[in-house]
């Protein structure tokens, strides 16, 4: 019987080259490219090592957005998964973490049944690392975040994963169906292959009514939460460079530029 591990990956703005209007608040997404988000790459790149050690593993991505997030798709199916699906409609629009878990489970659902459950740690469009845990808490299925190592036992049932913390880690050992968020430490995310580009691709599109999803719990007006403003920190002033020949003539510049500007 196939292992199978379902992926939740999220099409983002490249941070790189985004702009924010100014006078809106708002993100400029005319002209920027979009990107597979960078630990949901981590993410799908574990569930591909599983795959490259135990063959019979079945890989879905799941992903919520417009239908040029089918280009997602894509990527994560040339990089070695076994089929996508997206699911777009404006119902599901504008939602915010707790709508987007709501959405995730009633496509998991549809899914059906599943051992490993892999999410990146958090968006870089959003930073809130909720979405992962939310949709572990409404499948009813145990969960750890910020993975940065992970071991499969022999007997396909138990994982061992040692967890990030600000202080050290934890090591953790729990069974199978599971939720684990992964973070940039777990490992380096593979390219595309050239028969994974051109090889058929199975890719689904489904829609709320697909789904079966409570209209009532999603999209914008369900959203408990909402962004207020969105900005660019002012910048700030040009730096200035000291320079001397030695450490004391450094110091004493220092001082002097310092008491130019009546900061002591």
């Amino acid at each position: 019987m196939a292992f199978k591990i379902i992926v939740c990956a999220k099409q983002v703005p490249d941070t790189n080259v985004i702009k924010i209007n100014p006078k809106t608040g708002t993100l400029i997404r005319e002209g920027v490219p979009s990107i597979l988000n960078h630990d949901d790459a981590n993410a799908l790149e574990e569930a591909l090592k599983i795959k490259d050690q135990y063959p019979d593993t079945h890989i879905t991505v799941i992903t919520m957005g417009p239908p040029q997030a089918n280009d997602l798709l894509f990527e994560c199916i040339a990089m070695g998964a076994d089929d996508g699906i997206l699911v777009s409609d404006r119902a599901v629009g504008g939602s915010d973490t707790w709508a987007t878990s709501n959405t995730l489970e009633a496509a998991v659902r549809k899914v059906g049944d599943f051992d490993l459950l892999w999410c990146g740690r958090q968006a870089i469009d959003g930073d809130t690392a909720q979405v992962g845990p939310q949709l572990a808490e409404k499948l009813g299925v145990p969960q750890v975040t910020y993975v940065q190592e992970f071991e499969l036992d022999k007997d396909m049932k138990t994982i061992t994963v040692k967890r990030q913390m600000e202080d050290g880690y934890e090591l953790i050992k729990l069974q199978t169906p599971c939720m684990l968020t992964a973070i940039k430490e777990l490992n380096s995310p593979r390219y595309m292959y050239m028969s994974g580009i051109f090889a058929d691709k199975t890719m689904k599109t489904w829609n709320a009514k697909d789904i079966e999803v409570d209209l009532n719990t999603v999209g914008l007006e369900a959203s408990p939460t909402n962004v207020f403003r969105s900005f660019t920190p002012a910048p700030k002033g040009k730096g200035i460079v000291i320079t001397g020949d030695t450490e004391k003539e450094i110091a004493d510049n220092l001082l002097v530029n310092l008491k130019e500007k009546q900061v002591i």
